[in-house]
């Protein structure tokens, strides 16, 4: 269990490392990470200009993958993607082709405007997708893809592009930065341009959790999920039998990502991501509201936060907020410790209040006051 929990934490570290700098874009790295341990797909529906190729390769360059990225057009060749032929063989008298640094050698992989590829390319990719083989004339190979992440501007509306759409388990909508948040888009852009990404290896540590997820035991949560299912039928929310059953990886993968080789109620917050369209996610958030209560993730905070908008969600990130304005060197910002203070206090009485953030908050109250020398860190998850 250690090496569990020991993996986890080298993960966290690594969206750490990929998130600096970024606002409002925390919750998708955290997307990516969870549909890789799960081995299934992302696909990110959202506006141009709003970070979606930034995070993908952000996290990529923590993880320490082989990446491969790409912009689909109507004019796309299959050969763009998945690479020519191989001269070699061919003067042999075999067509094979020269996979060098394309897609079939990725460990992440972010192909925007997915839906643009042409009927061939699409084809390709569903091997690629669902069984990680690339065939292609005489070459087969088994292909490392951990994660792919596709993006578009808009859900597709045509039946075949819409199948194919269902084939990435976790749908993510994105929206530009709002208007309270500028002035940190601004001062973390600024800030993340003159900044590398430094890679944490924690490729290894993903494997290690992915590997794991086949021991983790559902039998406990499993009756919330077919209720939590019975209760977005009875909404008009609608899952295919095929979504239903993979959404089982995803609460598996946030449980290993939490650690644990159990599933928890906690765990059932990705359920909202198998939603297919934005629309539904809201109203999900809604009809869940009892059954999201219990949502918590130490390490992904946000993307849980984002799923169930519930007080305990917050929790995590409340934490991490409160540990780095108790790990200022300085006395930290009497504007941040305050704005941290007040969500507490927004969101928790002092009769529901969770031990470890009752702690913080007590830290937190003693350095705006100045009746302590800053603690060089708290000990928080």
């Amino acid at each position: 269990m250690t090496a569990i929990s020991d993996a986890a934490r080298e993960l966290r570290a690594a969206l750490h490392a990929a998130t600096t700098g970024l606002v409002g874009r925390e919750p998708l790295a955290e997307l990516i990470v969870l549909a890789a341990v799960a081995q299934e797909h992302l696909l990110v529906v959202g506006p141009p200009g709003t970070g979606k190729s930034a995070v993908v390769r952000r996290v990529s360059q923590a993880l320490g993958g082989r990446y491969f990225e790409y912009l689909l057009g109507r004019f796309t060749e299959p050969t763009e993607l998945f690479g020519p032929v191989d001269l070699r063989k061919l003067r042999e008298g075999t067509v094979e082709t020269d996979v060098t640094g394309m897609l079939p050698e990725a460990d992440v992989a972010f192909l925007d405007e997915v839906f643009l590829g042409s009927t061939a390319i699409l084809n390709t990719l569903l091997g690629v997708l669902n069984e990680r083989r690339f065939r292609r004339g005489h070459t087969q190979l088994a292909c490392p893809l951990r994660v792919c992440v596709g993006a578009a501007n808009a859900l597709p509306e045509d039946e075949a592009l819409a199948a194919f759409a269902d084939r990435f388990l976790l749908h993510a909508f994105v929206e530009p930065v709002p208007d309270e948040q500028l002035e940190a888009l601004l001062q973390g852009g600024w800030r993340s341009d003159f900044q590398t990404v430094d890679g944490v290896g924690a490729m290894a540590h993903l494997d290690l959790l992915s590997r794991q997820l086949r021991e983790v035991r559902m039998d406990t949560v499993r009756p919330a999920l077919a209720d939590a299912i019975r209760q977005l039928r009875a909404a008009g929310l609608r899952l295919s039998d095929r979504r239903i059953v993979k959404a089982q990886r995803l609460i598996g993968a946030a449980a290993v990502l939490a650690g644990r080789l159990e599933a928890t109620r906690a765990d059932l917050w990705p359920l909202r991501y198998v939603l297919p369209t934005q629309q539904a996610q809201l109203q999900a958030r809604d009809v869940l509201k009892d059954l999201f209560a219990h949502a918590e993730h130490p390490h992904l905070r946000f993307a849980v936060e984002d799923a169930a908008m519930q007080p305990l969600s917050r929790v995590g990130r409340l934490l991490a907020q409160a540990q780095a304005c108790l790990e200022v060197a300085e006395k930290p910002e009497r504007a941040a410790v305050e704005s941290v203070l007040r969500e507490i206090d927004a969101n928790f009485s002092a009769e529901q209040l969770p031990a470890e953030l009752a702690a913080v908050r007590e830290q937190l109250l003693a350095r705006a006051r100045g009746d302590i020398a800053p603690t060089g860190g708290a000990t928080l998850q």
